[in-house]
């Protein structure tokens, strides 16, 4: 059986809600990654942020990144796998929630992530297609 640890990206760290996002942006750029997931004052889960996030949320708005926090542009429940949990509840998860990064918690700490890069190198070209066109379908509006 092939779990979430075993296909995830390990050395994940977190970024705390109280911290700003440039210094989000820095830790983004020393890590080579496009995601953190942000922590609360107990090192627990309250969100993830992107770079997108920073640019779109705070940056485009004209907000200044030096003074906006990461916990501000957290939003939403956070979706998580445990380490253990099989590949196939991975990808339901992601699937479900149509999320491309993927936190990967053990006794309710952060151990690692999975990005589609994960699975691109971990899971096979049917797998890999079903999960594209879950988490890249549109809605059509109404």
């Amino acid at each position: 059986m092939t779990t979430a640890r075993d296909i995830m990206h390990r050395g994940a760290q977190w970024i705390p809600a109280h911290e700003t996002l440039d210094r989000a942006a820095e830790l983004m750029r020393d890590l080579n990654v496009g995601a953190l997931p942000i922590s609360d004052q107990n090192e627990r889960l309250c969100g993830i942020l992107t770079d997108r996030d920073i640019v779109v949320g705070c940056v485009a708005l004209g907000h200044d990144p030096a003074k906006t926090t990461a916990g501000e542009l957290a939003q939403g429940t956070p979706r998580w796998i445990d380490a253990d949990a099989d590949v196939s509840e991975v990808l339901h998860e992601m699937q479900e929630h149509q999320i491309r990064r993927l936190p990967v918690i053990e006794d309710k700490r952060l151990v690692g992530m999975i990005s589609e890069s994960d699975l691109a190198q971990h899971l096979t070209e049917d797998q890999i297609g079903s999960w594209a066109e879950s988490v890249y379908a549109r809605t059509a509006p109404h």
